[in-house]
């Protein structure tokens, strides 16, 4: 039995379906949480330290590093069922939504810094610290993970196996 059908099992019954239906979204999103640690981890040690001046670089590595953890979460459970081109196509296609997905992310931060001037000496280090968090981790994040959940599987984990699948089953039904 997996996680997930573990956890399933212990689900109320209308939370159950609901879940089931979106079980997909369910584990981007927990896939996202996993991410969310590391990228947060990994931008904190760098920017706290080798890159203290420089908090959108340190964002940029902290997103790349997330973004390996992510294709292989991603790959290996999110969208496990989907997809079907060849490993070196997909991998280019998640690492060019990814990309896009750096930008969307990276946004936020940067307006907040050097459109806003939310930084040293214009606001106190608390304000600076919050408002980085808020704009770089919680509003550029939040603005990728949705670019990437519809890029993801538009073009990078298409559901052709399961359209051919929907395909038969409608036909053994009909027939």
């Amino acid at each position: 039995m997996t996680v997930v059908e573990s956890v399933l099992s212990h689900t109320p019954e209308p939370l159950r379906a609901v879940l089931i239906k979106h079980r997909e979204l369910l584990k981007f999103a927990l896939v996202g949480g996993t991410t969310f640690v590391v990228d947060n981890g990994v931008w904190y040690l760098l920017k706290l330290s080798v890159l203290e001046d420089k908090p959108t670089t340190a964002k940029a590595i902290a997103i790349i590093v997330a973004t390996i953890v992510n294709y292989v979460l991603n790959r290996e459970w999110s969208f496990r069922t989907r997809g079907g081109r060849e490993r070196h196509h997909e991998a280019a296609l998640f690492f060019v939504i990814s990309g896009l997905a750096v930008a969307v992310n990276l946004v936020p931060l940067w307006a907040s810094r050097y459109v806003f001037h939310l930084e040293l000496p214009h606001v106190s280090r608390f304000v600076q610290e919050t408002a980085d968090f808020v704009s770089g981790s919680i509003i550029g994040m939040l603005l990728a993970m949705v670019f990437k959940f519809w890029g993801f599987k538009k073009w990078v984990f298409p559901d052709e196996l399961g359209q051919r699948r929907r395909d038969s089953h409608r036909t053994d039904t009909t027939a």
